[in-house]
């Protein structure tokens, strides 16, 4: 259940990799109240540290990209009967059927409920290699990046990338990424760091593997350029015999909501709530609100939420609360995905507060017997996660006595914990920390 690879053949005519989305009009802000909940919300998120009205960075246009006219019609070729050609073969090409979708990956357009005539957020041209040529590889509606207007600098942009055949055999080599919050100027400055991308923005790094652990929006200036950047470095890197990819926070499921319900409102643990108010009070900053797009959405909608990699379990939160929705990685990503596909607030809810829940595996005593049950159900010797500061885990912030001394500056890496088996990777960028890129597994 991939998001993004494949091989093909290198050449520029049209290609799996060429993800063109129709041209939408940019969404309008959304205004709606800034009210907060009747009492304190209870899905355990941290202060909002962000500077209010701060400008949004722009992400690094694609160098090198000029709009083609389109190609002059045919002349009408002299009519042919193929029936009088004697190669002509009466049976149907196999080629030319449709391939069925994978098992559990024939997801709904999540706004298949209110508009069923609605296009699909990416199309895959016809001219593209063959399933049987991608040596095992079966995309899926799922795995195809989605790139949005705002990912080159103008609507109906197509990202161009040339495949770039490896001599190395087998996988690159591991890379996460903790939470980016919106902080693109920092993300593009680790990457770099790593040698995963160039001076200029592009993916460098050939089949290396690059997985965010979630979290891209709300509290930093520009989550939407973020998200934009990673949509564009998934195609590149698929191009490149590597990939690119991405699971869902709970801060994706809190801007899904805010956009698809508003002031809806919901029943919770503290009484009546809303989307609204909790993505405002959970730093939602009102430029991604703007410049968010269904493609953005689309995207979003169909990330998954566990990963197993070279032993490494991949989530977003430090929580149990995944063994709620299966008993398989598969199960767990399938359940979620229909849930939110269903297009109903509570449900939504539902799964928001519980990617909220936190600090599962920090007890010394019952912390990792936590970590044991979801290896032992989903596979892996470690999980890896974000979504807690690792200040927060450490006690170096929000302590009862207010001792300060030791601040989130301090962390320089990510965080092993819970008898060896869980490393947790936020390093509070929002707080003045620092935005983790590490490679895995890691030498300790």
């Amino acid at each position: 259940m991939t998001q993004g690879a494949g091989q093909g053949p290198a050449m520029r005519t049209e290609t799996l990799r060429d993800f063109r989305v129709p041209v939408t009009e940019p969404a309008a802000p959304y205004a709606a109240s800034t009210g907060m909940p009747d009492e304190a919300p209870v899905y355990g998120e941290y202060p909002a540290y962000y500077e209010d009205g701060a400008q949004a960075a722009a992400v690094p246009p694609q160098p090198g990209y000029a709009p083609q006219p389109p190609a002059p019609p045919a002349p009408p070729a002299p009519h042919h009967d193929p029936r009088q050609d004697p190669r002509h073969d009466p049976r149907p090409d196999p080629r030319q059927e449709e391939h069925p979708h994978a098992r559990g990956q024939d997801h709904p357009h999540p706004h298949a409920h209110a508009d069923a005539d609605a296009e699909p957020a990416h199309t895959m041209s016809q001219g593209g290699p063959d399933e049987d040529e991608l040596d095992g590889y079966t995309p899926t509606y799922r795995d195809l990046p989605v790139i949005g207007s705002g990912a080159l600098g103008g609507p109906g942009d197509t990202v161009q990338v040339q495949y770039v055949p490896q001599d190395v055999a087998g996988p690159g080599p591991l890379y996460v990424v903790g939470d980016v919050h919106g902080y693109l100027d920092e993300l593009v400055t680790e990457l770099r760091a790593q040698g995963l991308i160039d001076s200029e923005g592009r993916w460098s790094a050939g089949n290396a593997r690059l997985w965010f652990l979630g979290d891209f929006t709300d509290r930093g200036p520009d989550g939407i350029g973020v998200i934009d950047l990673v949509m564009r470095l998934s195609a590149e890197a698929a191009a490149a015999g590597g990939y690119c990819k991405a699971l869902m926070g709970n801060h994706e499921l809190l801007l899904i909501g805010a956009k698809r319900f508003g002031d809806t409102p919901v029943v919770s643990g503290a009484g009546t709530a809303t989307f609204q108010a909790a993505w405002l009070l959970n730093g939602g900053q009102r430029t991604d609100m703007e410049r968010l797009q269904d493609v953005h959405l689309q995207w979003m909608s169909r990330l998954d939420a566990a990963v197993l990699e070279e032993g490494h379990l991949l989530l977003h939160s430090d929580t149990t609360a995944y063994l709620d929705y299966g008993d398989s990685i598969e199960d767990v990503n399938d359940t979620i995905h229909e849930l939110l596909n269903r297009g109903d607030v509570d449900i939504t809810w539902d799964l928001f507060r519980k990617f909220t829940k936190r600090f599962a595996f920090r007890d010394e005593e019952t912390g990792p017997q936590a970590v044991r049950e979801l290896l032992d159900t989903y596979g892996g010797s470690r999980v890896v996660h974000g979504h807690s500061p690792i200040p927060y885990l450490l006690g170096e912030v929000g302590t009862e006595d207010g001792d300060e001394s030791r601040g989130p500056e301090a962390v320089d890496g990510p965080h092993v914990y819970a008898d060896g088996l869980a490393i947790a990777m936020d390093g509070g960028v929002t707080m003045a920390g620092k935005l983790l890129v590490v490679r895995l597994p890691l030498s300790d």
